[in-house]
């Protein structure tokens, strides 16, 4: 897949021409290129890309029935491809296209997380689902907002300086020091901040948890500030409806339990929110990235002391 988006944004010259030409072109006519694309693509990496995106559906979704799978697969690919479109081509028309093409819901619960923070800010928490990098923009246009992406890459990095350049800020998992990145969040939300996480990366150095019922790891950073800070975090996930059009959801805000502390919180929080992901990932399954990798992040030993999942939604 990285190589799949390297070919498309090492040129960035190209890629600048290619914008300023479309800019002329009416939304329908990209939609209908862009499904051809898709359509196409899906056929010319049938035994590549689209078999080992359905292998990982079927592996953990395995009550989907097979047509099912193969639906999800062209989901996926169109959903890959609308938003590289949007991402590369589309990000200058932002401000106009929000009004019309994004449908928001819950927008109350970011106002009660607010006031519930105590003069702090809160944390907003999504898997990489549908075009998270509009989502989050959207997210900057009403809050002073922060997020951490793995930007070290040379393939991600043109769609990462595309946002940057709109103000979206951000800090990078392979180039900031753990704790340097866990300080600047922190102060970030001291001061008021919304923090916006990915809680879908992946990375050895990560804590052992579940997710889909699988030893893994994932990240505890939300829990950790959630913890230190005592304020709320925002389940929230997006997806495309059709075309260039999005849902976003944002979920009801929750704070840690104040009877668990220290790991034994920070695990059962991330327990919780792993089953969050789990449950829009599964409602959602064509609009989540990782499809084309997720088989790398399963452990094969498993641990005593990370034995147990649950299944507690959030949101």
């Amino acid at each position: 897949m990285y190589d799949w988006i390297a070919k498309l944004t090492s040129d960035e010259q190209k890629l600048a021409r290619i914008e300023h030409r479309l800019r002329i072109i009416p939304l329908w006519v990209l939609h209908a290129v862009c499904a051809f694309i898709s359509f196409a693509g899906h056929a010319a990496l049938r035994n590549s890309l689209v078999r080992r995106v359905e292998h990982n559906i079927a592996d953990l979704l395995d009550d989907m029935p097979k047509r099912a799978i193969r639906a999800t697969s062209k989901n996926y690919m169109e959903n890959v491809v609308f938003t590289l479109v949007e991402i590369l081509f589309l990000s200058k028309r932002l401000l106009k296209l929000q009004t019309h093409h994004f449908d928001v819901q819950g927008e109350e619960n970011l106002r009660e997380a607010q006031s519930r923070s105590n003069g702090k800010g809160f944390i907003v928490y999504t898997p990489h689902m549908g075009n998270f990098f509009y989502y989050y923009w959207y997210l900057t246009r009403k809050y002073d907002c922060l997020t951490v992406a793995s930007a070290g890459s040379q393939e991600l990095r043109p769609l990462y300086l595309k946002f940057a350049a709109m103000g979206c800020k951000g800090l990078d998992y392979d180039s900031v020091p753990p704790l340097e990145l866990y300080r600047t969040l922190k102060k970030h939300l001291q001061n008021g901040g919304v923090v916006f996480l990915l809680g879908d990366f992946w990375r050895a150095s990560f804590p052992l948890s579940r997710f889909f019922g699988r030893l893994t790891r994932t990240p505890e950073g939300a829990a950790m500030l959630a913890h230190d800070l005592r304020i709320p975090i925002v389940p929230f996930y997006g997806h495309r409806i059709r075309g260039f059009n999005h849902k976003l959801i944002f979920g009801s805000p929750f704070e840690l339990q104040d009877e668990l502390s220290g790991r034994i919180a920070r695990a059962e929080v991330n327990l919780q929110l792993n089953g969050f992901m789990e449950r829009v990932i599964r409602e959602q399954p064509g609009s989540w990235f990782y499809w084309f990798n997720v088989h790398e992040r399963w452990e094969e030993t498993s641990v005593t002391n990370a034995d147990q999942t649950t299944s507690s939604e959030v949101g």
